[in-house]
């Protein structure tokens, strides 16, 4: 297909429904996915405004109600961000809410022994038989005053979290509240905050944008914002050069004008040459980065020839960074596209070419950072340098460049320190039992040691009892035992808990060990929320709404099952809690809660009061009131302030910095705690770096576990766009359309294998076969197809449930329906960011069944 033709027949098909159409060459003919047009001239019903948290980008989105039922989705026309467009993952949503294999009403284990082949032996129970049993339980701890052996465990979440997560975990008095952020992205935030000092994800002006480097993201599948990303993705593509670096043809890379085909681990390889290039081509951004002073003796950057750093200011004139002498003296110096198609296996003609293009672009040219290089065990350093290669060109905070978030303008709840007893600080004062701020597990969340979580590592501390047991615990929206690397570490470490309580809508692996489970409301038709998510250069924050009658017994997980726990504590003698909830009144009426309904509406008023009351009216979209806001369902930033943070940047030098005495500070810190060196530090955390390689962006080699000699294949972890955060397996949908993802087949799950290695290893399409790891085994189908590199397996996640659903499973509670990533990627970390490692990390080797 020529070029033009191409990008006329991507344009056609951008709209929502963008990776359905494009991956089978079909007539566009599911753009319904994205705008249901004209639907309401059929069937008579109304639109009614909710968020769909299928995924990260948080879309606004509406639902078309008809007679009290949900039967249709498209984006939310209100929203600046996904601008009324929404993805295949929303649709979805339909066949979740209606599952009949949700939990209808609590149930609890009848059978004591726990594991993975017994059975729970569940049984209906009242709701005020399970709280009264949840809060005897935690009522012993506190009578015995043992209250840090209480845990509570968040997976996916709204914007209420803190009144479960935090206000209700410091009240009861443990220090052990344990997200799930740490198997999300933790390292992805650690290059943009150890270089511009923003802990947080970016958005990108793809729509200005002449050039975008994506690394190991897929923008139009499984990133942050796919709605909008897609629906404008045909037009960028008429101005903007693509580069995908990834070891697998991703949906975003057979759109894209250059794919790297990276051998796993070797991004930073790849990020660090491509700087070496753009400073010896002088393709750097001069206005922003800064240029060689008039008069000095060197006014170049030549391969291999150190700059004396001695008196920079009579060489190098930097504007708005910090120690680019520094970067090129101890890392980009010998970095050469020969050097680093040695590393990564792509040629020195595609390095050369996609650097010199991407510079050519500057300043409207994205470097993308994915979780493919920096979820690695040694990925913040990759995080920091795929991340500079923006200052390099000065696309930070510029148009056709990164943003960060816009400012928004909700509250946050009030402070507990009031309702926190002697027993509570006490408790608090104990351990994490992640371990996070030990020597071996920095978490420098936002220059902090233990600022961060290290959430996979929490089954180590439960198994260990380290730094002490765990008795009670309550976890929501999460499922660990599935999503965390060597999981079955977690079915260990849950079966250790004495009583563990499980809030969730569908039962699953983590509900198989639990002994309450309690039914919990969807996040898109049945609860009070709100979440906050950005792009387009806008951020909004948009709500949740129960906007059809529950469709079984639930209750909100993040507010309506704290405040009955809180009631029932009170009943018992320990009123804390509930006082600290009926302090969070309905700003409209001045009333106080009287019950969890209300609690639940009452917060979500209160923490969106200055979107909403025109009295409070801060910024962006003006709303009149409580009811307009209910109607249209989301706020609206104001647009993004470009380049206003050049110069200003929350690092301690205000610049970029390229050499991070953002990171030198925080390292020293926690060495310091230690009473060791850095050096000692990153040995002990498994990095290479000494000295002061530890403060710049660098390659490092990539950690795998697995000799090559038994495990010749290195593992490709990915994520497809029918999965709902991994929910999606029993959605009779998301098997039938499987085959949308590249490579991939309907109602199967297959492992792709390079031609080249499926010829040496014997394979054929449809071959049942083993993948297996040296921490564990999973068992798919093979496939054969040419958009793997060489060497590699790559395989999506989603699958291999074995106590989920009547679709999810084969045998419900006994016998999986294709493999779990997870069973075969062990237990590794980049520790400075906490993150777990999914990708990089993990050698396989194949087995016929």
């Amino acid at each position: 297909m020529e070029n033009n033709d191409r990008r006329k027949f991507i344009k056609s098909i951008a709209v929502g429904g963008v990776g359905i159409a494009a991956s089978t060459m079909m007539v566009p003919n599911l753009k319904a996915f994205s705008k249901a047009v004209g639907f309401e001239n059929t069937v008579s019903g109304t639109w009614k405004s909710t968020t769909c948290q299928g995924c990260t980008s948080w879309c606004s989105v509406q639902s078309y109600i008809v007679d009290g039922r949900a039967v249709r989705v498209k984006g939310n026309p209100n929203s600046k961000v996904n601008m009324g467009h929404s993805c295949p993952r929303s649709h979805m949503s339909l066949q979740q809410v209606y599952d009949p294999d949700r939990i209808k009403v609590p149930m609890k284990r009848t059978n004591p022994k726990k594991g993975r082949n017994e059975d729970p032996q569940f049984i209906p129970i009242t709701w005020d038989e399970a709280l009264d049993t949840i809060a005897d339980k935690i009522m012993d701890l506190r009578n015995n005053n043992e209250t840090h052996k209480y845990m509570l465990m968040r997976g996916r979440y709204s914007y209420m979290r803190d009144l479960i997560y935090d206000r209700m975990t410091k009240i009861i008095g443990s220090p052990n509240n344990i997200s799930h952020s740490a198997i999300c992205a933790e390292a992805e935030k650690f290059g943009p905050y150890y270089t511009e000092g923003e802990w947080d994800y970016r958005q990108y002006d793809v729509e200005n944008a002449n050039y975008c480097l994506i690394w190991g993201a897929d923008p139009l599948s499984a990133n942050r914002q796919v709605s909008y990303y897609s629906s404008v993705w045909g037009e960028a593509l008429d101005r903007m050069q693509v580069a995908v670096v990834d070891p697998r043809l991703s949906i975003t890379a057979t759109k894209a004008s250059e794919w790297l085909p990276v051998k796993p681990g070797q991004d930073g390889a790849l990020a660090s040459a491509i700087a070496h290039i753009l400073l010896t081509e002088g393709l750097w951004y001069k206005p922003f980065v800064g240029d060689f002073v008039e008069d000095a003796p060197i006014k170049k950057f030549e391969v291999g020839v150190e700059i004396i750093e001695e008196n920079q200011g009579d060489i190098f004139k930097e504007t708005f960074t910090h120690g680019l002498l520094k970067w090129w003296n101890l890392e980009l110096k010998d970095k050469t596209a020969e050097w680093a198609s040695k590393k990564s296996g792509i040629s020195v003609e595609q390095i050369r070419r996609v650097a010199m293009d991407y510079g050519k672009a500057a300043p409207h040219a994205i470097s993308w950072v994915g979780g493919g290089p920096v979820m690695q065990a040694r990925g913040g350093y990759a995080s920091m340098a795929c991340h500079a290669l923006n200052a390099l060109v000065g696309a930070v905070d510029n148009v056709g460049g990164t943003m960060k978030a816009n400012k928004e303008y909700t509250i946050s709840f009030p402070e507990a320190d009031d309702f926190i007893d002697d027993i509570a600080k006490a408790g608090k004062k104990h351990k994490k039992i992640d371990h996070r701020g030990t020597k071996a597990f920095p978490a420098l969340s936002k220059g902090k040691s233990g600022g961060g979580v290290v959430t996979n590592n929490a089954a180590e501390g439960i198994i260990n009892e380290d730094p002490n047991e765990i008795k009670v615990a309550i976890a929501y929206f999460n499922n660990f035992v599935f999503s965390c690397p060597q999981s079955e570490r977690w079915e260990r470490a849950l079966s250790k808990i004495p009583f563990l309580v499980h809030c969730t809508t569908n039962g699953s692996e983590f509900s198989h060990f639990s002994d309450i489970l309690l039914p919990c409301t969807n996040h898109m038709y049945e609860k009070w929320a709100y979440v906050k998510s950005m792009g387009n250069g806008y951020r909004h924050v948009t709500m949740n709404q129960p906007i059809i009658e529950p469709v079984w017994d639930v209750k909100n997980e993040e507010t309506e099952i704290p405040w009955l726990i809180a009631e029932k504590l009170a009943e018992k003698g320990f009123s804390n809690l509930l006082d600290y909830y009926k302090t969070i009144k309905d700003p409209e009426t001045g009333n106080t809660p009287e019950n969890d309904s209300e609690f639940g509406l009452f917060a979500l008023k209160y923490a969106t009061q200055q979107l909403w009351d025109p009295s409070q009216y801060k910024g962006g979209d003006k709303i009149s009131g409580w009811k307009e806001f209910t109607d249209i369902g989301v706020w609206n930033s104001d647009p993004y302030p470009f380049r206003k943070r050049w110069g200003d940047m929350k690092t301690q030098t205000k610049m970029f910095e390229f050499y991070s005495e953002t990171l030198k500070t925080a390292l020293t810190e926690h060495a310091e705690k230690h009473n060791t060196d850095i050096d000692d530090i990153l040995e002990t955390c498994n990095y290479q770096a000494r000295g002061e390689m530890a403060f710049i962006p660098h390659y490092e080699e990539p950690f795998m576990r697995g000799d090559d000699n038994e495990f010749p294949l290195v593992h490709v972890d990915f994520k497809s766009r029918f999965n709902r955060e991994g929910r999606s397996a029993n959605c009779t949908w998301y098997h039938e359309l499987k085959d949308l993802d590249p490579g991939d087949e309907a109602q199967d799950d297959v492992a792709r294998f390079n031609p080249i290695d499926a010829e040496k290893y014997g394979l054929e399409d449809g071959d049942k076969i083993k993948l297996v790891s040296p921490v564990g085994e999973l068992e798919c189908t093979a496939k054969v197809w040419e958009g793997n590199a060489p060497g590699t397996v790559s395989k999506c996640y989603g699958q291999g449930h074995w106590s989920y659903g009547s679709v999810a499973s084969k045998e419900y509670g006994k016998t999986a329906r294709g493999g779990s990533n997870n069973a075969i990627i062990p237990a590794e970390y980049d520790r400075l960011s906490g993150a777990s490692a999914f990708y990089g990390t993990t050698r396989v080797k194949v087995v016929k069944i």
